[in-house]
């Protein structure tokens, strides 16, 4: 028998030696499945598994009760990723021999590689989807809470204002619906509150009931206890109140100065500053520009502007249209 005359011991040591004498002794006999079987071990191991399927393949045909055929037509298919034609014959060849745990070693190597393969093809067709994010700002008499949703439909949104709550359904461009619910730290005024639909975001401007700073979004804040100042309660010398008023306002002011803003609040933040320490030049720059841009253009060089009118000038991403 070839089992007997080339032992896999044999093809271990010189798989490439092997291969040539188990090719002359296949031209004296090209039907001995035995040859067949060894011969595809031989290209198994110098890794030609396409030759190995051939002979293994052929060794079947020859003789369909040898295992050994279908045992190596099953590693080789193993090796060519080809794993439910392998698991097909590496099954098929241990009913006709149930000792030999070869096979249910290569068995349970094409059931993981086929479990692997079906579960990164289940992620490659449901992409996750990446979350939603919202973010909030404030100024002295709103806060506004912006949701990160590119190309909300104009009637994609559905939104309930109430005194300590906003819940709204964002249709997002991908057909999915997005759901926020806040339960706000202090109270708005649910009649004075609206929202806004932008090329990239959706914004809620939330109308505070009191002018207070928020120092969170949500939670549970305490009621405004805020005295007001009524300058006709008493006069200033028997008011202990009024001969502190200075310095809260400097206080408020400096507050208002050290507050970290971010997003379009900053942005915004940052041109007023610009136009109140600005000369007079500056400030008619800023003025012409705004104005006569339609909004697009903010310049605060009046030896440019002031000689041209400036023109339109809009984000890539936005269309202008005059109404």
């Amino acid at each position: 028998m070839a089992t007997e005359r080339f032992p896999d011991s044999f093809i271990d040591k010189d798989p490439k030696k092997a291969l040539e004498e188990l090719n002359d002794a296949l031209q004296e006999d090209s039907d001995s499945a035995e040859c067949l079987c060894q011969r595809a071990y031989a290209h198994i191991l110098l890794k030609n598994y396409s030759c190995a399927v051939d002979d293994a393949k052929k060794a079947q045909q020859l003789t369909p009760s040898l295992p050994l055929a279908f045992l190596r037509t099953g590693i080789a298919e193993y090796h060519l990723n080809h794993y439910e034609s392998a698991h097909a014959a590496l099954a098929q060849g241990q009913q006709l021999d149930v000792t030999d745990k070869s096979f249910e070693f290569w068995i349970k190597q094409c059931e993981k590689m086929m479990r692997e393969l079906t579960q990164a093809d289940s992620g490659l067709r449901t992409p996750a989807v990446p979350p939603v994010k919202h973010d909030w700002y404030q100024t002295e008499s709103h806060v506004i809470v912006t949701v990160m949703a590119k190309n909300v439909p104009k009637d994609g949104v559905c939104v309930n204002f109430m005194e300590k709550e906003l819940s709204a359904t964002i249709q997002l461009a991908s057909g999915k619906n997005f759901n926020l619910d806040l339960h706000l730290l202090h109270t708005i005024i649910p009649q004075q509150s609206n929202f806004k639909i932008l090329s990239t975001k959706v914004e809620f401007k939330l109308k505070k009931t009191d002018g207070i700073r928020w120092e969170k979004l949500e939670g549970e804040g305490q009621e405004s206890n805020i005295k007001h100042f009524n300058p006709n309660r008493c006069p200033p010398s028997a008011d202990p109140l009024a001969t502190k008023w200075d310095k809260m306002v400097v206080d408020i002011s400096e507050e208002e100065k050290s507050e970290k803003l971010e997003g379009d609040a900053a942005l915004n933040k940052l041109f007023q500053q610009i136009y109140c320490d600005g000369t007079d030049e500056v400030k008619r720059a800023m003025n012409k520009s705004f104005m006569e841009s339609g909004g697009t253009v903010l310049s605060t060089n009046w030896v440019d502007v002031g000689k041209k009118k400036v023109e339109m000038s809009p984000p890539e991403d936005v269309e202008f249209k005059k109404y």
